[in-house]
């Protein structure tokens, strides 16, 4: 028997009004169930019941998420997102080929690491990054990453200076890092 998907993710929030609100109106999950303490949320609450539950967490709790990662149809979806968390002024921390996923990385309003990904057709070991940018042509940014795992798909290899020139192209675009 194996794992198929993550069931869900259930974390601690501040504010909870506040962390309900971004997951559902900027994120675009769905509350399935929730209660005062307690909200439920999945992406399809027909197929799945929740697949994120907030909790109101007390000033003594403090989450301790490494990262919440919600899989996505297509790159389109990804740059979809890109565009409406710029809108909404989320902070971004990298937008990065693993070159068998693409996933743009985000904080949360409670400084949780969250990642939107889509999963490519194409193997390479991690840990693998190079930053890749979702302002260009889709189809060119799916052959850079297909070219880039025919030469180091199988190194691990990461990219720091692609990651430099993404801050400096964030920052003129007026995205918070």
């Amino acid at each position: 028997m194996g794992i198929q998907k993550l069931g869900h993710v259930g974390i601690y929030a501040q504010d909870l009004p506040k962390m309900r609100e971004f997951y559902t109106s900027v994120v675009g999950l769905q509350v399935a169930d929730e209660t005062s303490s307690a909200c439920f949320m999945s992406s399809n609450p027909e197929r799945e019941h929740h697949e994120f539950v907030l909790f109101a967490g007390t000033p003594e709790q403090k989450t301790c998420v490494q990262q919440i990662s919600f899989s996505c149809a297509s790159l389109e979806d990804i740059r979809q997102y890109y565009h409406r968390f710029k809108e909404h002024g989320v902070r971004f921390r990298s937008v990065t080929s693993h070159g068998n996923a693409v996933g743009l990385y985000f904080f949360d309003p409670e400084d949780n690491v969250c990642e939107v990904y889509w999963t490519t057709p194409w193997q390479a070991h991690q840990p693998y990054g190079v930053a890749v940018d979702l302002t260009q042509d889709l189809e060119e940014v799916k052959r850079l990453i297909q070219d880039d795992v025919a030469v180091h798909g199988a190194t691990g290899h990461r990219d720091p200076e692609s990651f430099e020139r993404q801050k400096e192209q964030f920052q003129r675009e007026g995205i918070k890092v």
